[in-house]
């Protein structure tokens, strides 16, 4: 026996489909519905939304808006939650997939950037291995951080998920705000240093700010805010 499914269902959306059947499997039907309901939710957001309030066209525009004016190669998304360390590999198809092509629907070529690479990882992995790259270097890279306001495993009393926060908030903010080379000196010199070691070390503790981020919180994670996430 098989579960039949369209043939217009591309593989990116063929969660919601037949296709899901390991996923009702592995979580069960009541979650799996879950799933669908918060992406029903996010579709009849989407569907009546007026533009200005509309999360996805706004983020669709920005999209555009930083790939065509500002040369934008990539797209981070950086969760900061494990439970979503997955979500950037698998978005990859969603947006590439759908935007990875040279002409338009009418089959014509296009004379502008379509899509951005997307890739990530989760937010204090990603701390430690590129987050100097979004700081501080040439290229800019727009980023969604995403995280959860609760967590699934409270540890001491909740104190492991606050810093988690603090970091995706801090992590934001320095994004945007940058750090003055004066900053940069005030703190070295808080740190013992002066002279010519002051003065070598102080470049490269400096960055510029004014790079492009989202901030998208979640209740917490579940299938509903999964469903409406992708």
């Amino acid at each position: 026996n098989m579960f039949g499914f369209w043939d217009w269902v591309g593989g990116r959306y063929s969660l919601w489909s037949a296709i899901g059947l390991s996923i009702c499997l592995s979580i069960g039907f009541e979650n799996f519905e879950q799933l669908l309901d918060g992406a029903h939710y996010m579709d009849n957001h989407f569907k009546t939304m007026p533009f200005e309030k509309n999360a996805p066209v706004i983020l669709a525009v920005l999209g555009v808006w930083y790939s065509n004016f500002f040369k934008a190669e990539t797209h981070a998304l950086l969760p900061y939650d494990q439970y979503l360390h997955r979500f950037a590999a698998y978005f990859q198809q969603g947006d590439m997939e759908s935007n990875g092509k040279f002409v338009s629907k009418a089959g014509k070529p296009v004379k502008y950037s379509t899509g951005p690479i997307v890739w990530g990882e989760p937010g204090t992995n990603g701390q430690h291995a590129f987050y100097q790259l979004i700081h501080q270097g040439t290229r800019l890279i727009p980023c969604d951080f995403i995280a959860p306001a609760q967590t699934h495993n409270p540890i001491a009393g909740g104190k492991h998920h606050k810093i988690l926060l603090s970091n995706f908030l801090a992590q934001t903010e320095a994004l945007m705000m940058g750090k003055t080379s004066d900053e940069a000196r005030a703190e070295l010199s808080k740190a013992g240093l002066c002279g010519n070691e002051l003065d070598n070390l102080l470049p490269h503790k400096v960055f510029v700010g004014n790079r492009p981020t989202n901030s998208i919180v979640v209740k917490k994670v579940s299938p509903f805010t999964l469903g409406a996430l992708i």
